[in-house]
């Protein structure tokens, strides 16, 4: 028997969930139900996609384009099993910016293509193998403080903005913290969305919106695109791979998260396509790296809609990618987007930055991390000094920044530490010395 064309079977009367349902991702609403559903996505991802091409100067219109692109092919690859949009991570912020001002927009391209290829790789091995030895690479203690520490390592950007205009940073900073107080649902989950608004209007009060570009740009129209540099050509370009790898941990983590949040809420069979999601999101980043894109990542704001809706059709993400497309071939739409100022976004990524490094420290909070441990705390506390103060180390060509070196030492130390503390554990049915100079009285004493 052929398979349909349309992969999904309609939920109950396609207009109603009941209060104890779920819409699987095998399943839908009608078609119009679905379409506003997928408008909800579209508007949940916009506000945190667009905004990483803003701080790091790519183009908004070629990265949404591809953003879309990416969350298509994710859907194909994991068999329209998994539920997910595929939209900028935050995670490439730092190292884009630093290898953009040190050896121009084709090296950070470079590094945004070598994460996709390992991510992929990854998604290949534990497509093979299963997840267990990235629990074990990084435990909670570590993926929380490698998480933290690149959204703490930011800091610095996001002062830069706020001191060029403050007054409308400083709006748009409180816009985002009561549109987060005082609204409900999806609104809620889309402050900073409403924060950027209210603090772009004030800037348009304020006179430091230039709208000229956008009067100019067409309608509809290919977004710039751009090659990254090539290795062979320049092999000094390498040297920003440092910087960019650790970020393929995150990018691990993210996924996982993901995953398991949606098999928790649907069916745990979904935990079996891991390897395929990690694939999808790898080709989708080396996608966007090769054609001028940001890296892209499952996003927490379109779990929140289906938290919110518990609709969780992957009909509705072929809706959202679609639209995603068309907003990237529209120059307009990213002109309009690249006028937001320097305050606005000194505001929004005031709360925005802090948000990351506090999603590390909820994940040592929802793990239950004992930090009366030794070897957590020091894991965390010297991961995240060497990440905030953003350390160097130069070896020749290659520099690795606060956030190579951040992880790298989460890494060591912890399992340094664990190793260490197994090999001094007494072995069992040994008898424990009392040290040098300790009497039998003062051992009955303690």
């Amino acid at each position: 028997m052929a398979r349909p064309i349309l992969p999904w079977t309609l939920h109950g009367d396609g207009k109603t969930v009941g209060e104890d349902e779920v819409v699987a991702p095998g399943e839908r609403l009608n078609w119009p139900l679905t379409i506003g559903i997928g408008a909800q996505h579209v508007v949940a991802m916009f506000g945190a996609t667009f905004l990483v091409p803003l701080l790091t100067d790519f183009p908004p219109s070629t990265t949404l384009l591809f953003s879309g692109i990416g969350t298509l092919l994710f859907l194909i690859i994991t068999g329209n099993r998994l539920p997910s949009y595929l939209g900028s991570s935050f995670a490439f912020i730092a190292p884009i910016t630093a290898a953009t001002a040190s050896a121009g927009m084709g090296s950070a391209l470079f590094g945004i293509l070598a994460v996709g290829v390992l991510l992929a790789l990854v998604g290949v091995i534990v497509q093979l193998t299963g997840t267990g030895w990235i629990d074990a690479l990084m435990p909670p203690i570590v993926s929380g403080a490698i998480v933290a520490l690149i959204g703490f390592n930011l800091a610095p950007v996001a002062k830069a903005n706020f001191d060029r205009a403050p007054v409308t940073a400083l709006i748009t900073l409180v816009a985002v913290i009561l549109c987060t107080v005082l609204f409900r649902g999806i609104l809620g989950r889309l402050s900073i969305f409403l924060g950027v608004i209210v603090g772009y209007v004030a800037a348009v009060a304020f006179g430091e919106v230039d709208f000229s570009k956008v009067t100019d740009a067409p309608w509809v129209g290919l977004p710039p695109f751009m090659l990254p540099t090539n290795p062979l050509t320049d092999p000094a370009v390498f040297g920003v791979l440092p910087a960019f790898l650790p970020v393929v941990l995150v990018l691990i983590a993210e996924n996982v998260g993901h995953i398991r949040g949606v098999a928790q809420m649907t069916d745990a069979k979904v935990n079996r396509v891991t390897g395929r999601a990690l694939l999808a999101d790898g080709l989708a980043t080396m996608l966007a790296g090769f054609s001028g894109g940001s890296g892209t990542t499952t996003y927490g704001e379109n779990i929140g809609v289906m938290a919110a809706t518990r609709i969780y059709s992957t009909a509705a993400y072929w809706v959202a990618g679609i639209v995603a497309v068309l907003l990237g071939l529209s120059p307009k739409v990213g002109a309009v987007i690249n006028t937001i100022p320097a305050g606005v976004l000194g505001g929004v990524t005031t709360a925005l930055y802090g948000l990351i490094g506090v999603i590390g420290v909820k994940i040592w909070l929802d793990n239950r991390v004992d930090f009366t441990k030794p070897v957590n705390q020091f894991t965390a506390a010297t991961a995240l000094i060497i990440g905030i103060a953003d350390f160097t180390l130069n070896a020749g060509t290659l520099s690795f920044n606060g956030i190579a070196l951040g992880t790298v030492a989460a890494i060591s130390i912890y399992h340094l530490m664990t190793l260490i503390t197994r090999l001094r554990a007494p072995r069992p049915g040994a008898t424990i010395e009392p040290p040098v100079g300790t009497t039998e009285p003062d051992r009955a004493a303690v």
